[in-house]
């Protein structure tokens, strides 16, 4: 065994390189879904006056607590999440440092720094993924796909990762996660089109509508809801049905009639417009009908990540943990009266809870739960 004070100096290590890599995450969170560099500019700035900070005001968890939430430079509130963003990702690199730790052989604990740093970056991926799809409901592919290649050749890399001694195992057993993850997800999200593939908006007083693109995404608005035009066309071949009131088409009016809109096209009678050379559309509605998905692509592609890194037992378990996250939440917030609540929560950061506790505890909780419900042998 290591002396106390070494594991006290490795502890305190991974907790500050956690809160570290945390200041970095959240510029990712911050920057990623606006399209924005991660590398330029180097240095964070603030988000009210685009101040650069500088390093003596970006140090992780204490400059927050020092300037009490504020811009150094013009007051503005600095929200609470880059605080927690840090906090966090300190609390789970020192969690995951104590839980392979505890794995490694007496002596010197070599198999620690091997399979730390895969699911640190795994535990950086999973927060950056989790708070960007509270906010903005998506995952980018920089994580999903990204993460997944990356989970792939750290598993070939380190075997271990996956119980493996040749790394050309570890790298298969990575690839056979991820498309285990895949696959499941996948036909969820298939059989929930098939079953629950049509939403039907219908107004009792008409409804004004817009549609705005902005390069090669839309706004679309209805009502007081307000959507991205690229959230209903996961396939590509779906489409959006209203019957207008009337509906101007970059400046041209027309008159009660059906619209029919693909991905790429409007369709009024026996016209249509090409969408990428349409600036603005406008109009009233009193019905439509949007597609819809039982998840997004995102989260099929999250689990695949999730695959990569931790294998196809642990899919299953993420899955069926996942959902029953969901489920008590959504039990919960009806009985509470704020149902809506539970329909503003992504189901990635679900996946990512469920992957966690895998991590820390799955295999055991298995192993328990096996032998509440199954007879015993002999």
């Amino acid at each position: 065994m290591l002396p106390p004070n070494y594991e006290i100096l490795f502890a305190t290590f991974a907790f500050v390189l956690g809160a570290c890599i945390g200041s970095f995450l959240n510029v990712c969170i911050y920057r990623m879904p606006l399209g924005l560099s991660v590398n330029e500019p180097k240095r964070s700035f603030c988000p009210g006056c685009k101040y650069q900070i500088p390093l003596h005001h970006n140090v992780p968890l204490l400059t927050w607590l020092i300037l009490r939430g504020k811009c150094a430079n013009c007051g503005t509130r600095i929200s609470f999440r880059y605080f927690g963003v840090e906090l966090l990702t300190g609390l789970l690199f020192l969690a995951v440092w104590w839980k392979v730790w505890a794995w490694g052989a007496p002596g010197w604990p070599a198999q620690a720094w091997v399979l730390a740093l895969p699911y640190w970056i795994m535990a950086a991926l999973f927060i950056v993924a989790t708070f960007i799809d509270f906010e903005h409901f998506i995952i980018p592919d920089e994580i999903t796909i990204g993460g997944t290649v990356a989970g792939v050749l750290l598993s070939f890399a380190i075997p271990t990762l996956h119980g493996q001694t040749a790394n050309l195992a570890g790298g298969l057993w990575a690839l056979v996660g991820a498309g285990a993850g895949y696959g499941a997800l996948w036909l969820v999200v298939h059989l929930g089109k098939m079953a629950f593939g049509k939403k039907r908006l219908t107004y009792d007083q008409p409804a004004a509508f817009t549609w705005t693109r902005r390069d090669q995404e839309a706004d679309f608005v209805v009502g007081a809801d307000a959507m991205l035009w690229s959230d209903f066309f996961f396939r590509g071949n779906e489409q959006i049905f209203m019957q207008c009131i009337w509906i101007e088409i970059d400046g041209e009016r027309f008159e009660n009639t059906p619209v029919r809109c693909a991905c790429e096209w409007l369709h009024l009678g026996s016209r249509k417009w090409e969408l990428v050379k349409v600036d603005a559309i406008r109009g009233e509605v009193r019905e439509v009908t949007l597609p819809r998905e039982a998840m997004g692509f995102g989260d099929v592609k999250f689990i695949a990540c999730i695959g990569a890194f931790l294998g196809w037992k642990a899919v299953v378990f993420t899955i069926m943990s996942a959902s029953m996250f969901g489920a008590v939440i959504g039990v919960a917030t009806i009985a509470i009266g704020r149902r809506e609540w539970s329909t503003k929560i992504p189901f990635g950061p679900y996946l990512a809870l469920g992957a966690l506790l895998w991590l820390f505890a799955g295999p055991e909780l298995v192993r328990w739960y096996l032998h509440l419900t199954l007879p015993p042998v002999g």
